[in-house]
């Protein structure tokens, strides 16, 4: 997989480039602030399949990477973000969910040193889906319930919807819940009826009940 990261912490960097092209994937450029990143994309032919990017970066160190990344999504739709950050910020998760979950990531930099997990979420990205950290997912849904239509789903429907809001298939909520994928649909169907997302309203309904759940 052809890749690009930005990211300031040289040490993260460096590391980062190591592991990736131990894995087999080709860096193609590794650059530590936004601006570096954007020219980065633009030049490299062909272009990277997923850019892996840290939310804070120089000179301000606020949201500069974050807004480098919603920039390649506008330009360039069919390149796979992955976003670091050292904390959960909400608005900005949110920010990067609600322009579309079809490649796209965000994960705690504390994920990547479990090498697997981030590995995993990369190749998620990189075939079109999406990979949320588990920790960024529990607080983003961490609310009141108080007239929540989301307060009338089961602990094993939240579990379901919470792993969808991951980015992962039937198949690999059912491997990570130990159920079967006909389970998985069941509860789906459930979640679906009870967030009353509508059928053939022209929306993915998984989409609307992951965005129902993360953006209010």
């Amino acid at each position: 997989m052809r890749v690009i990261l930005a990211e300031d912490s040289t040490l993260l960097r460096e590391g980062l480039v190591r592991l990736l092209a131990e894995e087999g994937h080709e860096v193609l450029a590794a650059v530590g602030d936004a601006g570096s990143l954007l020219a980065a994309v633009s030049a490299a032919e062909p272009p990277p399949e997923v850019v892996v990017v840290d939310v804070r970066m120089p000179p301000a160190h606020t949201d500069e990477g974050l807004r480098a990344a919603l920039e390649i999504r506008r330009r360039r739709p069919e390149i796979g973000v992955l976003v670091l950050s050292q904390y959960v910020e909400k608005r900005y998760a949110t920010e990067l969910i609600t322009a579309g979950t079809a490649g796209v990531g965000y994960l705690l930099k504390d994920r990547v040193a479990q090498v697997d997990e981030f590995l995993d979420a990369l190749d998620r990205i990189g075939a079109g889906g999406a990979a949320f950290d588990p920790e960024v997912v529990r607080q983003l849904l961490a609310r009141g319930s108080r007239a929540d239509p989301l307060s009338r789903l089961t602990p094993r429907e939240s579990d379901v919807l919470g792993h969808m809001a991951q980015g992962r298939t039937n198949a690999g909520i059912a491997g990570q819940l130990h159920i079967s994928q006909s389970a998985v649909e069941k509860h789906a169907n459930a979640i679906f009826d009870k967030l009353d997302l509508p059928h053939g309203a022209g929306y993915s309904r998984r989409v609307l009940a992951v965005l129902r759940y993360l953006g209010s």
